[in-house]
């Protein structure tokens, strides 16, 4: 019988990079999953979600959304949790949605991966 390895794999280049760009984004800000493929100059809004789906538990993951500014379904209830926490600025939802759950003021809420995290000036 074989013997499992205690090694953890080596997370792939691209995940590690994603992932350091989700630690960055400060508390109360987002970045879409197309802001950071940008950022990133490399990938596309589908390959960095489909890396947070994978990895992104070690991280911020209620940082990067999607641009529309709703909530990643099945997680809604924590990630309000968190955004209310940070600050982070929502909208109410409209009177006709589902489960009335509000969605993030995109332009309010949108990082632009500034320094000082309101845009502008020295990149991470």
């Amino acid at each position: 019988m074989g013997r499992m390895s205690d090694e953890v794999p080596e997370l792939p280049e691209y995940a590690e990079r994603v992932l350091e760009v989700a630690e960055h984004i400060p508390p109360g800000r987002v970045m879409t999953y197309g802001d950071v493929a940008e950022w990133l100059g490399e990938g596309g809004p589908r390959q960095v979600g489909r890396v947070m789906a994978l990895y992104g538990g070690s991280v911020p993951w209620w940082r990067v959304v999607r641009s529309d500014g709703t909530l990643l379904s099945g997680h809604e209830p924590r990630a309000l949790q968190h955004y209310r926490t940070e600050g982070t600025p929502l909208r109410q939802a409209p009177p006709g949605a589902e489960g009335h759950v509000p969605r993030l003021d995109m332009r309010r809420a949108r990082w632009d991966g500034a320094a000082d995290g309101a845009g502008g000036g020295a990149h991470i």
